[in-house]
């Protein structure tokens, strides 16, 4: 251990600022000394994502003094505005995680402390929500206490800008530069709640939020007339796996015309253990066990699950032998791809400009049926504050205009009322999307098959590989380094004909991504993630079969553990 290291841990130890309760974890792991040097290494990073990390006391985990210092440092930056931003206010969105609530009201009290008015939900609300109320208040900034579908250890602090996006990465750095000129705990100010409320700097918002953030997600609706036809027979489950999509997706859903969605009354509790579930993450069909029991008795035609802060959807349907099978971030995307821009086609409602807009490592199916159904398609770096960008780009220039956006990890959002993906407005396309194809005698999945017959056998695949602790990061580091000094020529028997290395990508800012075009269809990539301790391994082919694009898959990968291991 380091001797900054050591000091740290001392510094917390010794300090009058810290409570008993934090001392007491802190004796308890005195002589542990990878323990301590796992706590203290570094302060949690704030990126453009945030803070995330693990509960617990220390420079590394997540509590109520490293929240307190970020929302110090969101407070620094914004007074460097002016007065005029510091009265625009800050809104706060919380989920059903550990300390969430708490986390949201020591936010709520430094800025409090330092003469800026607060808003925040009287109970947990989805993400998306707080970006659409951050443009709706115009406020300058927002929070979202979560850690999205992270295990239940893990908490986060995200922050967004006055345009709804999470912070940009100029910003991020500002703040940034503004918590690391924090000196002690000291220069942190905390008003007390009750002080913060009888000042006004601490404010709740009321129901006419939920409202006009309901009334924006219905107006993407493009069926409604679908809805009612299928209405008394269409059948909808629906879990919000704990979160915060229980608030808010079945209202959603009831108000657009679904009259049979039958929730899955166990998930439908707030649980920050998530305690029927091995991981709250939609993309796993583990999650969805209760929810297809569920579907199964009832017989229900979809089934629908929202991650714990309610930004992302993962889409369960049933195959031609009556099973019911994930439909992968891709697939969905491109389901909906279509279904947008044909149904605004055929309705005379689709702009001359129309964009769609996804990521890096994102299937091409949707980059090709955009282009088929007459919109562009443009990509970005992963993480939806760059389509937000965007959108911000186009609205400014007025040269496209944004449809839909969306990324492989079961990110979506339709329309311009928020900044980041939604999973509310997702869930609800989806179910229309599903409606539509029941009334032509399809399954979601049928509409799948035909898509892939149209424009072709797309097929992706992703592998994280775990590496915790500073081993884990000096690992992923080496490895992303021997591949960028040394790329491979070629892949499982195929010629790599180009490598795109986005720390110095012309168009793209820098970002630690290596990407590698295989052939004339194919492509693997390279990146590790901004909020968990993993190294992510990303792949896309097409080919004339599905069985054929998956022996494709699985050769690249395999030939690519080899080179990482």
């Amino acid at each position: 251990m380091d001797q900054s290291t050591r000091q740290r841990y001392e510094l917390w130890l010794t300090s009058p600022a810290i409570d008993q309760v934090t001392r007491r974890e802190l004796e308890a792991i005195e002589g542990d000394e990878k323990e301590i040097e796992d706590r203290f290494f570094q302060e949690l990073t704030f990126g453009t994502g945030g803070l995330r990390g693990i509960l617990g006391a220390g420079t590394n985990r997540m509590n109520v003094y490293m929240v307190r210092k970020a929302a110090q440092g969101l407070a620094d930056y914004i007074l460097q505005h002016g007065e005029a931003a510091a009265r625009r206010g800050v809104v706060i969105a919380h989920d059903c995680r550990r300390m969430s609530r708490e986390f949201c009201l020591e936010a709520a009290c430094v800025l409090a402390a330092n003469h800026i008015t607060a808003y925040i939900f009287d109970d947990l609300r989805p993400t998306p929500q707080l970006s659409f109320a951050v443009r709706n208040k115009g406020a300058i900034a927002g929070i979202v206490v979560t850690a999205s579908h992270n295990p239940p250890e893990y908490n986060g602090f995200k922050v967004y800008w006055e345009d709804g996006a999470q912070v940009s990465t100029a910003i991020a750095d500002a703040i940034t530069t503004a918590i690391q000129a924090i000196d002690g705990f000291e220069a942190v100010k905390v008003m007390p709640e009750v002080e913060a409320r009888q000042s006004g700097r601490l404010k709740e918002l009321d129901a006419s939020m939920d409202e006009a953030y309901l009334e924006a997600v219905l107006s993407q609706s493009l069926r409604q007339d679908a809805v009612q036809q299928v209405a008394d027979t269409f059948k909808v489950v629906y879990t919000p796996l704990h979160g915060t999509g229980a608030k808010l997706v079945p209202e959603a859903l009831k108000r657009a015309g679904f009259r049979r969605v039958l929730v899955e009354p166990s998930q439908a509790v707030p649980d920050p253990d998530f305690s029927t579930v091995k991981s709250p993450n939609p993309e796993e069909k583990a999650a969805f066990e209760l929810a297809i029991r569920l579907a199964e008795k009832e017989g229900a035609d979809l089934i629908i699950g929202t991650d714990p802060d309610g930004d992302r959807v993962g889409a369960l349907v049933k195959d031609r032998e009556g099973n019911y099978v994930v439909l992968t971030g891709n697939q969905t995307g491109a389901l909906l791809v279509d279904y947008i821009i044909r149904t605004r086609r055929e309705r005379d409602m689709l702009p001359a400009n129309s964009l769609v807009v996804k990521t890096i490592v994102t299937s091409e199916m949707g980059a090709v049926i955009a282009k088929a159904q007459g919109a562009s398609m443009e990509n970005t770096l992963t993480g939806f504050k760059y389509i937000g960008d965007r959108i911000k780009h186009y609205e400014t220039t007025g040269e496209k205009q944004f449809l839909f956006g969306y990324e492989e990890s079961y990110g979506y959002l339709s329309g311009t009322y928020a900044r980041d993906k939604d999973a509310v407005v997702a869930a609800l396309l989806i179910a229309e999307m599903a409606a539509v194809y029941a009334l032509e005698g399809l399954s979601l999945y049928e509409g799948l098959l035909r898509l892939y017959d149209t424009y072709g056998y797309y097929m992706e695949d992703l592998v994280s590989i775990t590496l915790k602790g500073k081993e884990g990061m000096e690992k992923i580091d080496a490895i992303m380094s021997r591949f960028r000094q040394n790329p491979p020529v070629s892949l499982g028997g195929t010629s790599v004909t180009e490598v795109e290395d986005y720390e110095n990508m012309a168009g793209f800012p820098a970002a630690n991504v290596i990407k590698m075009i295989l052939g004339e269809a194919g492509w693997v990539a390279l990146r590790p993630s901004g909020t968990e301790p993993k190294l992510k391994i990303y792949a896309g082919v097409c080919t004339g079969s599905l069985e054929a694009s998956r022996q494709q898959l699985e050769t690249w990968m395999a030939a690519m553990n080899q080179l990482v291991e």
